[in-house]
């Protein structure tokens, strides 16, 4: 593989010395991109995206071509693992991700197993073609739901307020849920170290639906099983260290043990600032955010004025990288994306 052209992610994510803020987008590849539905268009489906690498790579390699940006993200979804499993995931237009045979029945937790390997082999190619593409332009970025989050979906079948199928299991029989969540946290680590050996060179966790819970139920039933991910994921690949950057989404209140689970970087949403985010954390891990998705939506000096804000927010120092405080709306304008990626590398060499 040919080195590293540009690996200031990599080396802020280890709060390394940098000469600027790195900048990646969570849904980069996107349908704010007209160059990404037409792909779309032409795999026939999201799922057919998905499961093609060759597509994949190409809607992966779509934002690069457009903008400056510091890592790339493999293409995929979260619920590729519990599609693996059986669940027999499926998109309705408009809707978003459901699953035929989601978890009602005591016996069909019972019968729940890690899924083979190759039943994901597509994801892994996927890695491969995407690391061959880029040549070394900027790193790769792979990734995987966390075990709760991905039993939100299994349980209740859909995305939806709250998930209550999955918050009354969790109160009424949490003996079920541990053994999803058992299951889900021993199927993610090979499947992320996987991802590693295919070419990724940093991994990232999304426990989405972790803010729902109590803080209680978060420490039993979410960050128990991220530090058992955590803990089984390679640390190093190929004489490289691989970072991996964990992201509870409303988990503001619980960043100082989350800095524990041994991740080397925290996602944080815009709810939180980052100045209070740094001074709880100390020097513990890195920090990724937390631009309002939002504010893309507004008008070029609003997105200057912002983005400077987040800047100013975490201040001077490595071991921040810019980002958004969650996915890309479908809604953005283009070209607020290409201001965004401007106003970071222009603005941000002062803070290092």
């Amino acid at each position: 593989m040919p080195r590293l052209k540009n690996d200031t992610f990599l080396r802020a994510l280890l709060r390394e010395p940098v000469p600027y803020t790195p900048l990646w987008l969570m849904r980069q590849a996107g349908r704010y991109l007209p160059e990404y539905n037409a792909t779309r268009a032409r795999a026939g489906s999201f799922l057919g995206l998905c499961k093609s690498p060759a597509y994949a790579t190409e809607v992966t390699m779509q934002p690069l071509a457009r903008y400056a940006l510091d890592a790339a993200i493999v293409f995929s979804d979260i619920l590729t693992v519990p599609d693996a499993m059986g669940l027999g995931l499926y998109f309705a237009e408009g809707e978003g991700p459901r699953f035929e045979r989601p978890l009602r029945e005591e016996w069909e937790i019972a019968n729940l197993t890690v899924p083979d390997l190759s039943e994901l082999r597509y994801v892994f190619d996927a890695v491969a073609e995407c690391r061959r593409s880029l040549d070394g332009l900027v790193p790769l970025i792979g990734f995987s739901g966390s075990p709760f989050t991905l039993a939100c979906y299994m349980i209740d079948g859909r995305g939806g307020e709250g998930f209550p199928r999955t918050k009354a299991m969790l109160y009424a029989r949490p003996d079920l849920l541990h053994r999803i969540l058992e299951i889900n946290a021993r199927a993610i680590v090979p499947y992320l170290n996987a991802q590693i050996e295919a070419g990724a060179q940093a991994v990232m966790v999304f426990d989405t639906w972790g803010g729902l819970l109590s803080t209680a139920a978060y420490h039993e039933f979410s960050l128990r099983y991220l530090k058992q991910v955590v803990a089984g994921l390679h640390r190093n690949h190929d004489g490289a260290r691989v970072p991996s950057i964990l992201f509870t989404k409303g988990g503001g209140q619980w960043l100082e043990a989350m800095a524990e689970v041994g991740a080397d970087a925290l996602g944080v949403d815009w709810m939180t600032d980052l100045t209070v985010a740094r001074a709880r954390v100390g020097s513990r891990v890195a920090l990724q955010g937390n631009l309002d998705p939002a504010v893309l939506g507004a008008d070029a000096d609003a997105v200057k004025r912002e983005t400077a804000r987040v800047l100013e927010s975490f201040g001077k120092g490595s071991g921040h990288v810019f980002n958004l405080g969650h996915g890309i709306d479908r809604h953005t304008p283009p070209e607020n994306v290409t201001i965004l990626v401007d106003t970071v590398h222009e603005l941000s060499a002062r803070y290092h």
